[in-house]
């Protein structure tokens, strides 16, 4: 067992005020680990970053095709969005598509991080609803893969035929059997596994094509395809992964995850990329996963959205710079 080890440091002055350590784990499509830094092997919850497995199903079982589903649609089903117009709208649509409605949900009503959403919302004395949530594209998803397969309405059960099959395309292309679930905060289960599965899930990501014999691959060359088509529905704007995406000019597909997870599928050199930090700290993720991007060669360390978060100036109220954000020595 590997401790953490730095990945991102924050100065102040001379000073290193805080420091920020992880694992990370870059793997090639054969699920061989290419760079490590901490525990390829640690156990870990990777959150919302895995919501591209999660719509495997949606994709190969055919559902999404027999629903008739468009590219945005995949993106949304990969998202953990701001609830902004652009989003709940997309959300609205495709509910009434498939002649659902806001309580066939189970992800939970959420009040829109989008500022100009959630101030409408106050304006109309009005309250937010589950479409609302981060997670409602996923939990559509879910909804058109329950309706598909004909079965029960609880879709966030274990043991619903959606979360089996979740399961089962996750432990796939992670290589491991997970060895247990923790409950999201959209109520979905959220499955475990190790820095390197997570790697190699993303590394398959990385080398699939949208025309591939495998269902799966196939499923998973469109997902990854419809997030880069669409950065600003799997996030929105100002968010690291809708900024870097758009940075590495569709080079690289990125999903974040609550609690500093962070994952990146490289499609040019079939790569795919895990990173934890082991504090939680956002901001510690953003600089470490763009610290890896540019050691890969698929992000300009010089970019505006790199310069947002690596290497970034930390600057006080009256615009003083006092100090930075950069990955830790020796780290990329």
């Amino acid at each position: 067992m590997t401790n953490p080890v730095p990945l991102a440091e924050v100065w102040r002055g001379p000073f290193l005020e805080s420091l920020h350590s992880g694992h990370a784990v870059v793997c090639d499509a054969s699920g061989d680990v290419v760079h490590a830094w901490g525990d390829p092997q640690a156990v870990v919850l990777p959150r919302s970053s895995a919501k591209m497995i999660q719509a495997l199903p949606l994709v190969e079982s055919g559902a999404a095709d027999a629903s008739r589903l468009w590219t945005e649609h995949l993106a949304l089903a990969c998202a953990s969005h701001q609830g902004a117009d652009i989003h709940t709208r997309r959300v609205r649509g495709w509910l009434d598509h498939i002649g659902m409605g806001d309580d066939d949900f189970r992800c939970g009503a959420q009040t829109p991080a989008d500022p100009d959403a959630a101030h409408a919302l106050i304006r109309n004395d009005a309250r937010p609803c589950q479409y609302h949530n981060n997670c409602s594209g996923k939990h559509s998803g879910f909804l058109t893969l329950t309706r598909h397969l004909g079965a029960g309405p609880d879709y966030i059960d274990t043991l619903h035929p959606v979360q089996r099959a979740v399961r089962e395309a996750f432990e796939d292309v992670t290589g491991h059997d997970s060895p247990g679930f923790g409950i999201d905060g959209c109520s979905a289960p959220n499955f475990a596994t190790t820095m390197q599965g997570m790697a190699r899930a993303m590394a398959f990501f990385a080398a699939a094509r949208p025309d591939d014999d495998s269902a799966r691959a196939s499923a998973a060359g469109r997902l990854r395809e419809a997030m880069v088509a669409y950065p600003e529905l799997v996030a929105g704007e100002g968010r690291a992964c809708t900024e870097l995406m758009r940075a590495t000019g569709g080079r690289a597909a990125l999903k974040t995850g609550a609690e500093a997870f962070f994952v990146a599928m490289i499609p040019e050199q079939k790569l795919g990329v895990a990173l934890k930090i082991a504090d939680g700290g956002t901001r510690g993720a953003e600089c470490a996963i763009a610290a890896i991007l540019v050691k890969l060669g698929v992000l300009n360390p010089d970019h505006p959205a790199t310069r947002k978060r690596m290497n970034a100036p930390i600057r006080n109220w009256r615009g003083v710079e006092t100090g930075m954000i950069r990955p830790a020595e020796g780290f990329a």
